[in-house]
């Protein structure tokens, strides 16, 4: 399959170059190059919270979609999870320490993302995440005609995102991550009987392509954030400032080892421990 992805990935970028030489396919590039106007109140630049909520979110992404992958392909757990004392009139909850991981990573990333949410709101940095434009599509769809060319766009996002990134941030944040939430919810233990308005069968045929989106995001983002302007992207990303250092690229370096430690240290082995502080562990 790789060899035939690779291929299959050049036809593309040679008809992608092709094209930026029809005229009128050149013409609508040259009229919509890829980004929209902000609103005067728009901030400039990346706070360093942003780098802050950034890192959080990837890291413990790293633990959802470990135990999530595991909670799939695991037959028999290594060991089990249930509280100590059960709600008024209902029996323990026993659970995997696979589902039990990743429940408290996904609490912890909810958390992280309602600290997002407000200081986006109260900061107005929403403005750079929410298409405000109907031009934001023909933006957009120039601007992956220019990534398949391998012509990158003009870069600026520490002014502005481009169309694309618009409106893959705003799928991501304010569509992905609440079905996300929503479909994770109505399958774990902690959903109520008699909240039936989300079928289980909605929530289970949805919520592993959640995190197959997730994990596809990550790849294209990572991806375009290194081939296009490695040391600028990672200063804004890591380090919150729009310079020529490479103190940006140092924090990433810390921040990938510790999600690779995080890789590694979500097995059983490591969280029995753990979970032990909250409830009671049997293998």
């Amino acid at each position: 399959m790789v060899p035939a992805a690779l291929a299959a990935l050049v036809v593309v970028v040679l008809v992608a170059r092709w094209l930026r030489e029809v005229p009128a396919v050149a013409g609508f590039v040259n009229d919509y190059p890829g980004t929209t106007e902000l609103p005067e109140t728009a901030p400039v630049g990346l706070p360093a919270w942003v780098g802050w909520q950034h890192f959080l979110n990837a890291f413990l992404l790293v633990f959802i979609v470990r135990s999530g992958w595991l909670i799939r392909t695991t037959q028999r757990p290594k060991g089990h999870w249930q509280p100590r004392r059960a709600g008024r009139g209902r029996k323990p909850v026993r659970i995997s320490l696979n589902l039990w991981l990743h429940l408290a990573a996904d609490a912890l990333w909810v958390l992280n993302g309602l600290v997002f949410a407000v200081l986006i709101v109260v900061t107005g940095h929403w403005m750079r995440l929410v298409p405000t434009s109907w031009d934001v599509f023909p933006h957009a769809l120039s601007v992956a005609l220019q990534y398949l060319s391998l012509d990158w766009p003009t870069h600026g996002s520490w002014v502005n995102y481009n169309a694309l990134q618009v409106l893959s941030y705003f799928l991501t944040v304010f569509v992905a991550a609440p079905l996300a939430l929503v479909t994770g919810l109505r399958m774990s233990p902690v959903w109520p009987a008699s909240w039936r308005f989300v079928p289980m069968s909605l929530a289970r045929a949805l919520h592993f392509p959640l995190m197959v989106y997730f994990v596809a995001f990550t790849v294209v983002h990572v991806t375009l954030v290194l081939a296009t302007d490695a040391q600028g992207n990672l200063n804004h990303m890591f380090a919150a400032r729009n310079d020529g250092s490479w103190l940006g690229l140092i924090y990433f370096g810390v921040a990938l080892a510790l999600m690779v430690a995080a890789w590694v240290v979500a097995k059983p082995v490591f969280t029995q421990p753990v979970a032990a502080l909250t409830g009671k562990v049997t293998r």
